[in-house]
């Protein structure tokens, strides 16, 4: 026991001295944060090379990517955007999404954007998409479009079928 009292006074006389002779009482202590950090470079919104997409806001009629706003619903296949013709997710059919037969490479994952609120996707949908060698994922189509950034940036082969946020049904 006379070792650890020994050791603790030791310590306490050493921390004692160091902070009475070295650091005033009226100077902050220095920050924790480091100094340098990866994150400071990254700037994920706006930050990104020109050919490839990001979701950079979504509205209830439609979302703004790489600095233009597109009205509507939007299909993504890894870089390419274009406009599609669903309005609600009853229009979502095997036939409006019948480019996936032709695309290659196949993406290993679609993303369906139901609008405000995750839906169930028709059995005969779901169907076709895995027929198709997809991976479905239906969530709503803010979760679905920040999904996209995310798999897109990694280098993933991606697709994304978006309604816009406002969709309910």
């Amino acid at each position: 026991m006379a070792v650890r009292e020994k050791a603790t006074a030791t310590l306490m006389r050493a921390i004692t001295k160091r902070t009475t002779n070295h650091m005033p009482s009226n100077q902050p202590l220095p920050s924790l944060r480091r100094a340098f950090s990866l994150y400071d470079q990254i700037n994920l919104i706006n930050n990104v090379p020109a050919d490839q997409l990001r979701f950079q806001q979504f509205t209830d009629t439609g979302f703004r990517v790489n600095g233009v706003y597109y009205e509507g619903s939007l299909l993504c296949v890894g870089n390419l955007l274009m406009s599609w013709q669903p309005k609600n997710l009853s229009e979502v059919t095997p036939e409006s999404l019948s480019i996936f037969q032709t695309v290659r490479p196949v993406p290993e994952i679609i993303l369906l954007g139901c609008g405000k609120y995750i839906q169930l996707v028709n059995p005969e949908l779901h169907a076709f998409i895995h027929s198709t060698g997809m991976k479905l994922e239906a969530i709503d189509s803010r979760n679905a479009a920040s999904t996209y950034n995310i798999l897109n940036e990694e280098g993933r082969i991606v697709a994304a079928a978006l309604l816009p946020y406002g969709i309910e049904s």
